[in-house]
């Protein structure tokens, strides 16, 4: 048995046809074309689903709503990613709603990041928001804590592990959750069950996480509003 992310269990999936994989994603497996559909997935392939696309324009309210005063913020994405454009769809319908002006920012390398924090202060960006979708960012998230700090940009990006290495904020779905119900799935089927029989699970619970000593190293007060619907606040 596999078991894999995306994007990489989309190439597994087109390379290997019999042996079981179970997957997890943010984005929507039918349309990546991982499952037939989500109740009957067929083939030898079925996982989790988390809560990612579908948060992305939340997180942009979310920033926002930190920095009422914003009428520029960025986005940081990785252009090679699938998902990409999907989220991508769904932030700009909400920047039109919040009569926000959308700037997109293309990281796929480390080399990357200094071209993107230089865009921002040229942009006077009052914030940004970091995709949650791909895993080339989610593995730096640590790495973009600090230089959100440096720049002094508040920043909200997907996991908590972001918030707790300094980052502004984070909303949505927990890593634990997911491979947990991953791991689930995986027993079942090293114990005969098959991937086809097993529908697509979602994992639905998010959460918000506010890191207070960063925003009060950036000089912002946190509404309370705010404040009162985070799930964990980190002095």
């Amino acid at each position: 048995m596999i078991v894999a992310n995306t994007p990489g269990v989309q190439v597994v999936k087109t390379a290997i046809t019999t042996v079981p994989i179970v997957f997890t994603t943010g984005s929507d497996p039918v349309m990546l074309g991982l499952v037939a559909s989500l109740n009957r997935p067929g083939g030898n392939v079925t996982g989790v689903t988390t809560l990612n696309v579908e948060v992305a324009p939340k997180r942009l309210e979310l920033a926002r709503e930190l920095v009422p005063t914003a009428t520029i913020i960025a986005v940081l994405v990785n252009p090679t990613n699938p998902n990409t454009e999907t989220e991508l769809r769904g932030l700009q319908a909400a920047a039109r709603t919040l009569g926000l002006q959308l700037h997109i920012l293309n990281a796929s390398t480390e080399r990357d990041f200094d071209m993107v924090f230089t865009s921002l202060h040229q942009l006077r960006a009052g914030a940004l928001v970091i995709s949650g979708t791909d895993t080339f960012l989610i593995s730096r998230s640590e790495q973009l804590a600090a230089l959100t700090i440096r720049h002094a940009v508040p920043a909200i990006f997907q996991f908590r592990e972001f918030a707790a290495a300094g980052g502004m904020m984070s909303y949505g779905g927990r890593f634990a959750d997911a491979y947990h119900m991953v791991g689930v799935y995986a027993g079942r089927i090293l114990k005969g069950e098959k991937p086809a029989d097993l529908p697509v699970q979602q994992a639905t619970k998010v959460e918000l996480i506010i890191n207070m000593k960063t925003a009060k190293a950036l000089g912002l007060t946190v509404p309370l509003t705010l404040l009162g619907r985070a799930d964990e606040v980190i002095e």
